[in-house]
């Protein structure tokens, strides 16, 4: 791996994790929970998405909507826990 590479994916990452954040009040975990919620969530997005037949794209707009996405749906999971 590249070190553009790994840049491309903390920035996807940030950019996803604080947009799922946004979505879902009341989640910020700072720039590098931000990060690690954006990485988990797109790992989320790449399992899910192609099981149910859902494809939003390609290139880094697409990238960061499917992650952004599979961060939401993280967080989510994650309230759902803390609840019980």
């Amino acid at each position: 791996m590249t070190i553009e590479a790994l840049l491309i994916i903390l920035l996807i990452g940030a950019i996803a994790g604080w947009l799922a954040g946004l979505i879902v009040k009341g989640y910020g975990f700072g720039l590098l929970g931000n990060i690690v919620v954006g990485i988990v969530g797109a790992l989320v997005a790449s399992f899910l998405f192609p099981a149910v037949g859902l494809r939003l794209g390609s290139g880094i707009v697409g990238s960061i909507i499917a992650a952004t996405l599979g961060a939401v749906i993280l967080l989510f999971l994650i309230r759902l826990i803390k609840r019980a």
